[in-house]
């Protein structure tokens, strides 16, 4: 089991890395084609690279597809349409540190949504909120009190990607991984391109010209990074995956930083420090009491 364990560590580590950079992917996608485009056609292509696995572990005797599996794939993929939309939508009105970081968030909305679940949660949980909300109020709020569109878009985002590790938390060891990850890919990208038709111009050179960040986008990001998420989850302990998972902030401020010269002042890295303080504590604390009262 500790193997076990060891192993998902690494993997939600990998993971966590991927999607940092994706940040800069998502961002230099939009500069050709919309958000709701690039989001449908980077997950159809995450979706694709999950083929060749399915019918692989098919032959191999998996899980094949039923009526739970469909329901749990289509549950998890909603959430994560919602999330990664809001997200999309957002870093065009924000910057891809301010957006790592907002999006880390969820790792306080985890224990929180899991209230409404009838999960208990402890002083850790609320230590952290406090100092979490208040990093957010120095790295996002401007002159005048003023908060960029962006940083709600990713707040509320944040909201709904806690409820999205849930879900996954919820089906990953029931059902198999590979094919709950190619559900949740592909209801995403089919959402996605219905308002891509509705909302957007589309255009076949402008797709070219996003080219690179769509392959980084579905290769890595998603048929790599979601799919790990899924597989690793199956064997973590709770405790970890969100720390691990919440680390993506800090490497998606390095990525923007190396990428696109983005840089914060005194204020902003003193924000951004606080937020990652709340993640760690309000998954530790409550872990450190649970081991002594054990």
């Amino acid at each position: 089991m500790k193997s076990h364990a060891l192993r998902a560590d690494i993997l939600m580590l990998f993971t966590a890395m991927i999607w940092g950079v994706s940040f800069v992917a998502q961002r230099l996608g939009m500069d050709a084609i919309g958000p709701f485009l690039f989001t449908g056609l980077r997950f159809a292509l995450g979706a694709l690279v999950l083929v060749p696995l399915m019918v692989w572990t098919g032959k191999r005797g998996a899980q094949p597809f039923n009526r739970g599996l469909l329901l749990a794939g289509l549950a998890i993929g909603t959430a994560l349409t919602i999330g990664i939309n809001l997200q999309q939508v957002g870093l065009l009105f924000t910057s891809v540190t301010n957006s790592g970081f907002i999006t880390g968030l969820y790792v306080i909305f985890v224990p929180l949504l899991g209230l409404l679940l009838g999960h208990r949660t402890g002083t850790g949980t609320w230590l952290g909120a406090a100092l979490a909300v208040s990093g957010m109020a120095m790295l996002s709020i401007g002159p005048d009190f003023h908060v960029a569109s962006g940083d709600w878009l990713q707040l509320t985002g944040a909201v709904v990607w806690g409820g999205h590790v849930l879900l996954v938390g919820l089906f990953a060891s029931r059902y198999d991984p590979i094919r709950l990850a190619f559900l949740q890919f592909a209801t995403c990208s089919v959402v996605s391109l219905v308002l891509a038709v509705i909302f957007e111009e589309i255009h076949w050179d402008a797709i070219v010209q996003a080219g690179p960040a769509l392959l980084y986008g579905g290769l890595f990001g998603v048929g790599t990074g979601f799919t790990l998420q899924v597989i690793a989850q199956k064997h973590a302990i709770a405790s970890h995956a969100a720390i691990i998972l919440s680390l993506e902030a800090v490497f998606a401020a390095i990525a923007g930083a190396l990428f696109l010269g983005e840089s914060l002042h005194a204020r902003g890295y003193l924000g951004c420090g606080l937020m990652l303080a709340g993640m760690l504590v309000a998954q530790l604390w409550p872990r450190k009491a649970e081991a002594r009262a054990a």
